[in-house]
């Protein structure tokens, strides 16, 4: 049996993210939940945000953010920023978050995420609710110990992931794209 819930935003999980915007002298983090890839070559990405929150200006007008991949260890602290405005709250302070010079941005990193995507603004997308925020990934900074090599190691991240009003650590990989057409 299937039962019908009302038509809404249920796609899940997405990436439990924080954008970092702004500068390094007044930096800035929202958590954003409509986040994901839209192209490989050129890589871009997207970010969807409510006009009326502080940071839709700052990224607006910059023209730049970037994307904090959130470890499990820093869910309490994506749900903080995702719940206090910027207008009231220095966020970096108060969560004890560190902003690192971008290398291609003038937006911040969070030196505790670790993997950080840099991001400069190509569209913006009146959809509603929210604005998409369409953006050519420019730069991408990962911690040391999630490469093997050249491989990143993502699992190393211990990353979360947001669905439907909570946070989940990602569990163990199951598999690996081709792995269903592999023969034994």
């Amino acid at each position: 049996m299937k039962r019908e819930l009302k038509k809404g935003a249920i796609l899940a999980p997405v990436p439990a993210v924080m954008v970092s915007c702004g500068s390094e002298e007044k930096p800035n983090i929202i958590t954003i939940g409509w986040c994901g890839i839209t192209n490989t070559q050129p890589p871009k990405t997207y970010i969807s945000v409510r006009p009326e929150r502080y940071s839709y200006p700052i990224i607006k007008e910059s023209g730049e953010f970037v994307i904090n991949l959130v470890p499990k260890t820093l869910a309490k602290v994506a749900d903080y920023c995702g719940m206090y405005t910027g207008r009231k709250v220095d966020k970096f302070k108060k969560c004890k978050l560190t902003p690192k010079r971008s290398l291609y941005v003038s937006a911040p990193m969070i030196e505790e995420c670790p993997i950080n995507i840099e991001c400069k603004v190509t569209d913006i997308t009146p959809l509603g609710s929210h604005d998409m925020f369409l953006a050519d990934i420019v730069g991408v900074s990962v911690n040391e110990e999630l490469m093997e090599g050249d491989k990143l190691c993502i699992n190393r991240a211990h990353l979360c992931a947001y669905a439907h009003g909570e946070y989940y650590e990602l569990a163990r990989r199951i598999g690996k794209f081709g792995f269903s057409s592999k023969r034994k």
